[in-house]
């Protein structure tokens, strides 16, 4: 596949200490890295003195964005797995391969002079972890090249794209990739449209994530009237436990590609002016259950006390939930977009939520106001561990 002119852009003028490309999901930031950028940047140091590293937001999320798509177009002969050492092999040079999302994570080259880094995801990393960064790229020929997509405007990464360092960005859209199918351009325009994930993933804007969380919904747009004697294919429940705090649970039906939010239960120990054991809570569940054959609970992950409450009765099978914020709420918003999820018109308290459920424009990083938020969290909670975890069915 040739070079966009966005990417042929980067190869002849990236030639600075921090080379940045900053913008949109999909619009080939790191492609070019793969197929040009890292092979070229490593070759010309090699023999030379300090170390080679790779930083992602985590191990994990390294090998899945860069070495697995260097091996794909290199071989594993060039490009070889990350060993125990947290080392590999790649066009002939040890590279560290690390995760930066904790300032921990990189003590094993702190002090070391670095002589090429790339970096991904650089806006999920640790601040510290770049700070370090920055006092090891100290020889004359060391260079970084880095990816991100927008955030915050206040976010520390921002404020150093700004600043007056040795510095070459070039700056994304998704429209810049004239590569990718139109029909996927349109669908993830449809997915994000009138949220703050549109402005930032397919317009490379760095904005403030501020308003109404899920606008759509708040509208009534993927409310359903509540379906008499529907007959479901499976079923699932969802929970934020809560103590003084409402609790919220959401019994998840699907039926026909769809998963519909049947009824829910929601009690506040703080409104009630009482509390719930996790023995009441239990008998609530099934009851919300309702005979049905769920095929397991999804539990607040700090919920510890409930979730051994409800193996203890040995009818359940509980799953403690995959709790990522800000990914979960893109990936609801995106759930919602391809009609995936629907609420049904019973479910009152979510209903409400929805329309009060917002993002704090007060704070320096994205994060909703903890408020209203209950059954938000338990759908969260759903597409985080159900759609995007336990069976695969919806991943982006």
């Amino acid at each position: 596949m040739r070079l966009t002119p966005k990417q042929n852009e980067y190869v002849c003028n990236a030639n600075q200490r921090w080379n940045v490309k900053s913008g949109a999901t999909r619009s080939g930031k790191t492609y070019m890295d793969i197929a040009y950028v890292i092979p070229a940047r490593i070759r010309e140091r090699i023999g030379k003195d300090g170390l080679s590293v790779f930083l992602g937001n985590t191990q994990g999320t390294l090998t899945r964005n860069v070495i697995e798509p260097l091996q794909q177009v290199w071989g594993t002969k060039l490009v070889g797995n990350i060993r125990s050492d947290n080392t590999a092999i790649i066009f002939g040079e040890k590279v560290y391969c690390l995760g930066a999302d904790k300032a921990n994570q990189v003590d094993r080259i702190r002090g070391a002079s670095i002589k090429y880094c790339y970096g991904d995801e650089v806006v999920t990393w640790h601040k510290d972890v770049f700070d370090m960064l920055k006092t090891r790229l100290d020889k004359e020929y060391s260079c970084f090249d880095g990816t991100c997509n927008p955030d915050n405007p206040h976010h520390w990464f921002k404020e150093f794209l700004e600043s007056d360092a040795d510095l070459y960005l070039q700056e994304y859209t998704i429209y810049d990739n004239p590569y990718l199918p139109p029909k996927f351009v349109a669908e993830l325009e449809k997915e994000l449209r009138g949220t703050v994930f549109f402005d930032r993933y397919i317009l490379g804007k760095w904005v403030l994530a501020e308003g109404l969380i899920y606008p759509d919904a708040a509208n009534g747009a993927y409310t359903v009237p509540t379906p008499q004697n529907i007959r479901c294919r499976e079923y699932y429940i969802s929970i934020d436990y809560g103590t003084l705090n409402p609790c919220s649970m959401g019994l998840w039906g699907l039926n026909d590609g769809v998963w519909y939010r049947l009824r829910e239960y929601y009690f506040s120990g703080r409104t009630d002016g009482r509390c719930k054991t996790d023995e009441e809570y239990y008998q609530e569940l099934v009851k919300l259950a309702a005979g049905l054959p769920v095929r397991a609970v999804i539990v607040d992950p700090s919920a510890a006390s409930y979730i051994t409450a409800i193996r203890r009765h040995g009818r359940f099978a509980v799953i403690p939930a995959r709790n990522s914020v800000l990914d979960g709420i893109r990936k609801t918003v995106a759930a919602f977009a391809k009609g995936i999820i629907k609420i049904c018109d019973c479910c009152k308290n979510t209903l409400a939520e929805f329309g009060a459920y917002r993002w704090d424009d007060k704070a320096t990083d994205d994060k909703p106001i903890k408020e209203n938020d209950h059954a938000m969290d338990d759908i969260r909670y759903f597409v985080n561990t159900v759609l995007d975890g336990v069976n695969g069915r919806f991943v982006r």
